[in-house]
């Protein structure tokens, strides 16, 4: 886990505990007795999936060729972009105690291949692990305090943190894929719906 990744880390768990320590007032004081409204583990889960099609639906359309490109000599390659999001479920559902599968080396995984099958593959697999941990867990142990990550800290910070953490890697994979003159395949079956309806309006 990079410096700029637990950086992160510290400051969503701050944040958190902040918030959780200092909830906003109400004005009238009193206690909230409504149901909640948003099922975390669904939502995630949900959320996480579509992600991950989107990853795998991406990583299928660059060039072979291309899996070795980096915007910068400093910057991930389109191959350690695609196999750090497969690592870091490992990792960060790890914080909560989700057992790394034997046999995936999570450090050596971004750097492993440019092969796309295997990529694939990872992503895959990774994604797999992520949704049994998560599918796995009751709703009171997404509240279940993990005190070496921070005072108010739980195990549904930690997956609010990995869902973050795949949206910011897709957007890092869709702008590669943009300075490189391709359009990510959502985008295109969305123009091409975009069409059809036009033409049938005429």
């Amino acid at each position: 886990m990079n410096k700029a990744f637990r950086l992160l880390l510290a400051v969503l768990l701050s944040l958190s505990s902040l918030a959780a320590a200092n909830p906003p007032a109400r004005p009238d004081d009193a206690k909230d007795s409504t149901a909640p409204s948003y099922d975390m583990k669904a939502q995630a889960l949900l959320d996480l999936e579509r992600v991950q099609k989107k990853f795998v639906d991406l990583a299928n359309v660059v060039p072979a060729d291309k899996m070795a490109w980096r915007p910068t000599a400093y910057s991930r390659s389109f191959a350690e972009v695609f196999l750090h999001v497969a690592s870091e479920r490992y990792g960060i559902l790890k914080m909560m105690g989700a057992e790394t599968p034997a046999g995936v080396d999570v450090k050596a995984l971004e750097k492993s291949t440019t092969d796309r099958a295997r990529i694939v593959e990872e992503l895959n697999k990774s994604w797999e692990f992520a949704q049994k941990a998560i599918q796995g867990m009751t709703n009171g142990e997404f509240a279940k305090l993990l005190p070496k990550l921070g005072p108010q800290a739980n195990a549904g910070d930690v997956v609010y943190i990995l869902v973050a953490d795949n949206h910011e890697h897709l957007g890092q994979s869709v702008a590669y894929a943009r300075q490189n003159g391709i359009t990510p395949p959502w985008t295109v079956a969305a123009q091409k719906a975009a069409a059809e309806k036009k033409a049938q309006q005429k």
